[in-house]
């Protein structure tokens, strides 16, 4: 049976609406502030972007349409959430950056009523920007999420939040916060996690310092944040609890694919400027690009698109099919983090001195995808747990055969 890879219609012209705003609209402002979201203005920016979106029909492709979005699902959102990708500054204009993105996913899925109509509903319409409180100093919870260490109790009216989060992507600014925090058990223990959904003018939380990272394309920053005595209603708790690790799952797995969807565009970007370079610089005689280490990196680049976008479209297929897809994630990710910093990186080599240079967008596109190798999980963890399921399944098919 064949296997149609065609997109609806809608999702096409969708795409290529997003294309043409991004190309036309959103790249000339990545240039001019040479990717820097917070020296272009922060949130007075991303207002900007985010309106110069909804008047060209393209904000918020993944919403709910209840929520003023377009209601996508996982495959539909990858070509559209690539052509935004293609500039840096695109997913803040589309509010498909992180963690709004992913924190829309996931609220859509869990968030009672209530929750929704004053959490979602602002977030889709990009009223407010957000954070997801889960990463710890050590020893507290990092790639080892087991490791979580804030803690929340029962008290009058509600839970007491105690606990320090560091690397909290847009927390400088955000409306609110989703803090996963253990309610049971101690720390390596599994289970015992709880969210909970907290407004980011309640007593006892604080922002600190920015951590100075590579990367200058998302608003907000990534800081430290400071949960001190922080007490929250029941109704604050998102879901139910104890079960907060298995809620994340319902946030992570897309996650990481829409992380894959956004640096391929930044990639095919830096390939696309490469590949038009050595097309018309002479040297030794021919062209760059009529020559064969060139052409060689090239054709690697070309492979390695290709690559990406079948392993997400695997993925994607399965969590649209309501499968947990804990592998075909896993693998999406790895392969695409990898290979996404060699074909920026391949690019710059193509270019020679320009490549390194700020004439050119591949320095900066180099300095935001390369942390991707290690947030949403490590390149080591997701090849540590592709090779756990690997062993487990030979031993199940042992035991079943005697």
């Amino acid at each position: 049976m064949a296997i149609d890879l065609s997109l609806p219609p809608e999702v096409q012209a969708l795409a290529d609406r997003t294309g043409s705003f991004i190309r036309d609209h959103v790249l000339p402002l990545e240039d001019a502030h040479n990717g820097d979201i917070a020296a272009a203005g922060g949130d007075r920016f991303r207002e900007q972007l985010q309106q110069a979106a909804r008047d060209a029909g393209v904000f918020a492709p993944h919403a709910p349409v209840e929520y003023g979005g377009h209601g996508l699902g996982m495959c539909d959102r990858a070509p559209v959430f690539e052509a935004a990708g293609y500039s840096l500054f695109g997913p803040t204009a589309l509010n498909i950056a992180a963690p709004d993105e992913g924190n829309v996913h996931m609220l859509a899925h869990i968030a009672n009523p209530e929750q929704k109509l004053q959490y979602l509903a602002p977030l889709a319409h990009g009223e407010v920007r957000s954070a997801f409180a889960m990463t710890e100093p050590a020893p507290g919870a990092g790639s080892d999420p087991s490791a979580l260490a804030t803690r929340a109790v029962r008290a009058e009216g509600g839970w007491r939040i105690n606990g320090t989060k560091y690397f909290i992507t847009g927390a400088d600014g955000a409306g609110f916060f989703i803090i996963m925090a253990r309610t049971s058990g101690e720390p390596g223990q599994r289970g015992g996690a709880t969210m909970f959904l907290a407004p980011a003018d309640t007593p006892g939380i604080r922002v600190g310092r920015h951590l100075d990272t590579l990367d200058r394309s998302m608003v907000g920053g990534h800081c430290e944040v400071f949960f001190d005595d922080v007490l929250v209603p029941e109704s604050a708790v998102l879901g139910e609890v104890d079960r907060g690790f298995e809620y994340a799952q319902v946030r992570l797995g897309p996650a990481r694919m829409t992380h894959v969807m956004r640096w391929l565009g930044a990639a095919r970007r830096g390939h696309d400027v490469a590949v038009a370079h050595v097309a018309r610089r002479q040297g030794f005689g021919a062209r760059l690009g009529d020559l064969g280490m060139v052409q060689k990196m090239i054709a690697d680049n070309e492979i390695d698109i290709a690559a990406t976008r079948a392993l997400l479209t695997r993925a994607c297929w399965e969590l649209d099919r309501g499968e947990p897809a804990a592998n075909a994630t896993s693998i999406a990710k790895t392969f695409a983090a990898e290979a996404i910093f060699r074909i920026v990186d391949r690019s710059m080599q193509m270019c020679g001195g320009l490549g390194v240079s700020g004439d050119l967008p591949l320095a900066r596109l180099s300095r935001e995808v390369r942390p991707f190798r290690i947030y949403d999980g490590p390149s080591e963890v997701h090849r540590w747990a592709i090779a756990k399921r690997a062993v487990g399944a030979a031993e199940r098919a042992l035991r079943d055969s005697e």
